[in-house]
């Protein structure tokens, strides 16, 4: 027997670890619930998980196996079903973040203790860390750089799943409930993350937005994004199978913007492979500035405006309609993402490090390697990040990519009678005004172009300037 261990990789189709497991002995498929990953879990991401599982589950008993999910730290119950299916040899993708490595390098020691092999493979990137390097060091910290070798480079085609003549005859115990894993049911409602609704998703995605991602992408009521983030943090849609299908879009663009919009999105895809390759390097990046400064960054950390971000209480419209949406969905949209960032850690001058958390527990497309560079990027710590006195006016992204309000307006009901103008000035009316047009909205928590001044102030001081 061939034991394949899935992580985030719940598909059968375009997984290159279950097809190296594929040979002369049949694959027994598993997945472990490790109670040290699932303490960095929260209700909404299991959720998703859940449904991944099932919708992996179902496959595989199309084709007369299924797989045995397991709980226990992997260190001990991957070399125990080893043990008991008397498998040679356990295979799985290789994952990026320190958690991840630190449970693996346990479970090889278990496993090789045994006398069992291992093989390791990559699979959630097109190319393995490293792999795209300067020639003094392991990777790019520029993304322009990094994007012209990754554009460049052949890609892989999606790989075959393995016969049903290749899978082992087993049959799992039924699935544990959000409850009995210790989760209460998510506050948000999150979309199914399944290999069938990835597949969906794709196709289409690929059959009409895709052409206006370039010019659209940035605004948040036109729905122009894939929302494929979920489906690619839990693998139920291979990294090859999604560039293969753009690579098809743009085969049958009908002009030359519609196929540099496809590029757009194929270069939003390197980003994220960008910040795999950083996190491999690096993975003390998730709790320390990838950047360092000449002091430390003195953070306001005031609680009181915290916890108005975290709820969506700022008296900033679209910042609040952000937070309101990660609340109700798990999910925000992209540029809705850097506004709400760049609000916490410059207006209210708040460390990333809560942004990020907060996000890890709300999110159900949670990526280490990709909110870390985000949140980074935001607060001008990380890896080709944008620069400190970059600090995005909360109003004006408003206007830009808001402008009619809809976004916000769906958000935060109580605008709902305010016209777009009303609202996009909301921090220029007077207090009756405010009584007047949303009583029910706060009144901004701080002053856009005061905390500014502030922000690079304190940018400055850690850099080792003088702010005068």
């Amino acid at each position: 027997m061939i034991l394949h261990w899935h992580r985030r990789d719940l598909r059968g189709r375009d997984n290159r670890g279950l097809a190296r497991a594929a040979g002369d002995d049949p694959i027994v498929p598993c997945f472990v619930l490790d109670p040290t990953v699932l303490d960095h879990a929260s209700a909404v991401r299991v959720r998703c998980l859940l449904d991944a599982l099932a919708g992996l589950r179902a496959w595989y008993r199309e084709r007369g196996s299924d797989v045995l999910v397991v709980r226990g730290e992997a260190s001990a119950v991957v070399p125990a079903l080893a043990a008991e299916y008397d498998a040679s040899t356990v295979v799985w993708n290789e994952d990026y973040s320190g958690l991840a490595r630190d449970r693996d390098r346990a479970v090889t020691a278990a496993l090789e203790d045994d006398g069992i092999a291992v093989e390791t493979v990559h699979d959630a990137v097109h190319h393995e860390p490293g792999s795209i390097s300067p020639n003094q060091g392991e990777h790019y910290s520029v993304f322009s750089y990094f994007w012209k070798k990754w554009k460049d480079r052949q890609k892989a085609a999606p790989i075959e799943p393995p016969d049903a003549g290749d899978l082992a005859d087993v049959s799992g115990e039924p699935l544990p409930s959000l409850d009995e894993l210790g989760f209460d049911e998510p506050e948000a409602s999150p979309p199914t993350v399944t290999q069938e609704r990835a597949r969906e998703r794709v196709a289409t995605f690929c059959s009409g937005p895709i052409y206006r991602y370039a010019d659209e992408r940035d605004y948040p009521a036109a729905g122009a994004t894939s929302r494929l983030s979920a489906h690619l943090k839990w693998g139920t849609i291979g990294p090859r199978a999604v560039y293969a299908a753009t690579e098809r879009a743009a085969d049958r663009a009908g002009s030359a913007d519609e196929a540099a919009s496809v590029e757009a999105f194929q270069r939003q895809l390197a980003w994220r492979e960008f910040y795999a390759h950083v996190l491999a390097y690096n993975p003390d990046i998730v709790t320390e500035n990838y950047s360092g400064y000449a002091a430390e960054i003195q953070w306001r950390n005031d609680p009181d405006e915290l916890a108005a971000w975290k709820a969506g209480e700022t008296g900033y419209p679209i910042v609040d309609a952000g937070m309101r949406q990660l609340r109700e969905e798990g999910w925000v949209h992209n540029r809705v993402r850097m506004i709400v960032a760049s609000f916490l850690t410059k207006d209210l001058l708040i460390d990333w490090r809560e942004g990020y958390d907060w996000y890890r527990r709300k999110l159900a497309d949670h990526d280490t390697a990709n909110d870390v560079g985000g949140w980074q990027w935001a607060a001008s710590t990380g890896m080709d990040a944008q620069p400190y006195f970059r600090v995005f006016n909360p109003m004006k992204q408003g206007r830009d990519y808001d402008p009619d309000a809809e976004y916000v307006t769906t958000y935060v009901p109580e605008l709902a009678d305010a016209t777009p103008a009303e609202i996009h000035g909301w921090h220029e009316q007077t207090p009756a005004d405010r009584e007047r047009i949303a009583p029910a909205y706060p009144a901004p928590i701080v002053d856009h172009a005061d905390r500014r001044e502030r922000a690079i102030e304190a940018f400055e001081r850690a850099r080792g300037d003088d702010p005068e």
